[in-house]
């Protein structure tokens, strides 16, 4: 037999792309294999059909395109027998999604199947319709569906709850129709139909008000007797995992009594007693026991409030922090993480074991818990979680020092009761991982060191101290060259030594070394060199013994290769060479830097400044106060409310806009007289005419306006030469429009509106090659919830439609009544046209949208046509 035709079995054809040894020996058999099964397909072989469509599914799951054998899961699903539509059924579920337009044709077959006699074929087709159900095909098999939930046997009434899972996930609108049977599926004993039962549920709580109201109401007392016998129940060998009765349902149940007591008091308070039970009896020696702890923990911190009930939640989640199962610890973490904003003072009792996780070898366990212990610090325990996360700092690993560093100083600054302490633990940070520390954050500890004028003496001690340990910290060395630069004369002579320091003796030439040996460092960066050589040009007018040797050290870097240090080797070798009186002046101690300052700024909340104007404002007719001193800028929107009011005239601001020379404009001065110079120019540049009443400015004209208590324009005034008096605006309020190509029109076109409502635009509802169906839609007055749909169609072909017939149908939510068409026959290529009146109420007004379906059947050449199709792009607010 040819090893490739389409006799040829399953296993032979997977034995042999087994046996290829290269991707294109399996292509090539890929190929053979397909070539045969397309020539079987073509041949209509009804012997091998299910043969190939089994090939077809494993060729597919090795990623090869197999589109061209989606007809033949559809024949095989039209076929009678049970073994073909197993084989058509798979095939479907596996080769075709919900995307594809072929799954439209089996629509039809699915119907049938749920509705045959056979329960194994019932089954079938309820397997299939559950993995690849698209919208359409929801709201076309939901009645079946729904039947089935009542089915005699309880596999098909299981397979029929979690199709409805699907459904209503595709189609919200649909819920309503699950309620009832839904609720009738939480009384099974069978487990595998309540299970299933428990999560349809679940999900319409999820999708649907009214359901999670209903269940709330008559459900919740059940679920809590049923969670009850499932707790307590005698052991049963066909539902136990590790000693425990259907830890599946256990979970299921809790999931469901979540969503039923978030938000609800009355809820919440019925369930407490079995929560207390199942986390108390439920053992944690085993996965299924802490499965079901950490489902009850999680429902018992969404619920409402009950301060116990958390307690013992948080106690739990204790435990599991002290598992070997890495999994457990991280899932109680993140659990925590949660819980804390419900109750700190729980979650701070194990504080010692979370400090634990934060030394674990898993490093998802030790970034989780250095971010709850971040959370939980606050100002009474902020010392020993710094000391305890500073000391494992020490040993942490190189990749986990960077985060570790970052939350230690964010929880220094943020926490730190005094300036000395601030002072050490930092000192701590940038001797141990100095290298991960940011840029901001030095910056930061040198401005706490300056504005701590009575430490400057121990904090630079305490520097002088650790950079003799180690100038391998980029950071650490930085901020010791600054503070020695800066105080290095307290250093010398032990100025401000306080009780807890031991005394330590250091000469000019030793603090001078110390800059030296960190300039000269291979490691040291440009910004170090060059905060070094401004630290030895500090010492050099501090220690004048030491001039020279600092002069010499500078010079050396004259014909350095890097720019920065090249300059300032040149400029620094000059002042200490050749200006000595300017020295100690240039050098002397930097000022103390502002903190709140520096703060604000890393904060990104300093920002600029605007005086406000000192001009008094007038309100103009839109009610928006506007400074009087530029009305031009107004009018032309020119402005902004957040520029301060120019004090020069209309006619100087025009100036700085335009570059035109207005100082001839007038020989008058005062506040009144400039804006009409202004506005005289600019109706001269744009060669529009001269306001008529000359003598009045813009500010006269909106007083005058405020005083009659009418709403007039500024540029009514404006308008053209011929008029005799400022026109008042229309009974709308509408301002003027202007126009700078066509001048200043004082009468914009009113803008009439219905008298039956808000306008809705037109909408296309239905377009095929034959025929096309235009709505139009307005309200009744005082009634919102009653829309009137005007259906216009019109024939798009050459054939005139005879015997033509609309018929339209709508949810429950919606009653709808439909007029007699205006006539039966639609003449052809748009000659004519039918109209027909739809009067649609909605009871769920303003919560749900419309949507329709239509079926238009017509007689074209005396052949019936039937065209179908569903509305759902109505206008919102209808």
């Amino acid at each position: 037999m040819n090893p490739f035709s389409s006799g040829t079995r399953l296993r032979d054809m997977i034995r042999a792309i087994r046996a290829c040894k290269t991707a294109a020996e399996e292509r090539a058999v890929v190929r053979k294999e397909c070539a045969a099964i397309r020539a079987a397909i073509n041949e209509n072989d009804q012997d091998y059909r299910h043969r190939n469509l089994a090939k077809l599914m494993f060729i597919h799951m090795l990623g090869y395109p197999t589109h061209f054998g989606q007809m033949e899961c559809l024949k095989l699903i039209a076929s009678s027998g049970f073994p073909e539509k197993r084989i058509g059924y798979l095939g479907l579920m596996l080769l075709l999604d919900e995307r594809q337009e072929v799954l439209m044709l089996v629509t039809n077959s699915l119907k049938q199947d749920l509705n045959h006699s056979n329960q194994y074929i019932v089954g079938l087709a309820l397997c299939a319709l559950g993995n690849i159900c698209s919208a359409e095909m929801a709201r076309d098999l939901a009645p079946e569906v729904e039947r089935l939930l009542q089915f005699r046997d309880p596999n098909i009434r299981k397979k029929a709850a979690l199709c409805s899972i699907r459904i209503i996930k595709k189609v919200p609108e649909l819920a309503e129709n699950f309620i009832n049977p839904a609720a009738a599926l939480l009384k099974e004993k069978h487990h595998g139909v309540l299970i299933t039962g428990v999560q349809l549920c679940t999900d319409l709580c999820k999708v649907s008000e009214d359901a999670l109201e209903y269940f709330r109401k008559k459900c919740t007392e059940g679920l809590v007797k049923t969670l009850k016998d499932v707790v307590n129940s005698p052991y049963a060998p066909e539902y136990d995992i590790a000693g425990i009765t259907d830890p599946f349902l256990h979970i299921r149940l809790l999931k469901l009594l979540r969503e039923l007591g978030q938000g609800d008091a009355d809820a919440s308070e019925c369930m407490n007693d079995i929560l207390a039970q199942v986390a108390t009896k439920t053992e944690s020696n085993k996965n299924a026991g802490n499965a079901i702890l950490y489902e009850c923990v999680e429902t018992i911190m969404s619920i409402e409030d009950n301060g116990g009930l958390r307690v013992l939640a948080i106690n739990i989640l204790g435990r599991f922090l002290s598992n070997r199962d890495n999994n457990i610890r991280y899932v109680a973490l993140n659990m925590l993480m949660k819980a804390i904003t419900v109750d700190a003072q729980a979650v701070q009792r194990h504080r010692a074991t979370i400090l634990e996780c934060v030394k674990d070898s898993d490093a998802s366990i030790r970034k989780r818990a250095l971010e709850l212990v971040y959370v939980l610090v606050n100002e009474s325990n902020v010392k020993p979680l710094t000391k305890e996360l500073i000391d494992y700092l020490e040993v942490s690993d190189e990749e986990f020092k960077g985060d570790l560093t970052a939350k230690i100083c964010s929880i220094v600054a943020k926490f730190s009761p005094e300036k000395i302490w601030y002072i050490d633990q930092m000192l701590k940070v940038l001797s141990e991982a100095g290298n991960f520390v940011k840029d901001e954050v030095w910056h930061a500890v040198i401005v706490v060191i300056s504005n701590a004028s009575d430490l400057h003496g121990y904090t630079v001690r305490a520097l002088y101290r650790a950079l003799q340990l180690s100038t391998e910290q980029e950071s650490l060395v930085r901020v010791a060259i600054w503070c020695i630069g800066e105080y290095g004369d307290l250093l010398v002579n032990n100025v401000g030594m306080i009780d807890v320091e031991d005394p330590i003796t250091v000469t000019e030439s030793d603090a001078v070394d110390v800059i030296e040996i960190a300039i000269k460092h291979h490691t040291s960066d440009l910004t170090t060199k060059a905060m070094a050589m401004v630290a030895l040009l500090k010492l050099s007018s501090r220690f004048p013994s030491c001039s020279e040797r600092i002069k010499d050290i500078v010079v050396q870097y004259k014909g350095s290769l890097v720019l920065e240090l090249q300059q300032r080797s040149i400029e620094m070798n000059s002042i200490i060479a050749k200006h000595q009186n300017i020295r100690s002046t240039l050098v002397e101690r930097m000022p103390v830097l502002d903190e709140a300052t520096f703060i604000g700024k890393r904060a990104g909340s300093i920002q600029a400044t605007v005086s406000p104007s000192a001009g008094a404002s007038i309100n103009l007719p839109n009610g928006v106060a506007k400074p009087t001193a530029a009305p031009l800028v107004d009018l032309l929107d020119l402005g902004s409310d957040d520029v301060p009011a120019p004090s020069s005239s209309g006619g100087d601001l025009l100036h700085d806009l335009l570059g035109v020379d207005l100082s001839t404009a007038s020989t008058q001065s005062g506040v009144n007289h400039a804006p009409k110079n202004g506005t005289n120019v600019l109706l001269d540049l744009l060669s529009i005419g001269s306001p008529t009443q000359s003598g009045q400015s813009v500010s006269d004209m909106l007083s005058s306006s405020q005083d009659n208590k009418t709403p007039v324009s500024p540029l009514e005034g404006l308008s053209s030469p011929s008029s005799n008096s400022i026109q008042p605006t229309s009974s709308a309020g509408a301002a003027p429009v202007i126009d700078l190509l066509d001048g200043f029109s004082s009468n914009p076109p009113k803008q009439e509106t219905e008298n039956n409502g808000t306008a809705y635009p037109s909408v296309v509802a239905f377009e095929s090659g034959n025929l096309k169906m235009v709505f139009n839609f307005s309200k009744l007055p005082g009634n919102p919830q009653t829309t009137v749909i005007e259906a216009t169609f019109t024939n798009l072909s050459t054939n005139v439609y005879s015997d033509f017939i609309f018929q339209a149908a709508v949810p429950k939510f919606l009653q709808l009544h439909l007029d007699p068409a205006s006539g039966n026959t639609l003449p052809a290529s748009g000659n004519g046209s039918i109209t027909q009146t739809l009067r649609v109420t909605n009871s769920q007004h303003g919560k749900k949208s419309l949507v329709m379906r239509i079926r238009i059947a017509y007689k074209m050449n005396n052949k019936d046509v039937l065209e179908e199709g569903q509305i759902s792009n109505f206008p919102r607010g209808l």
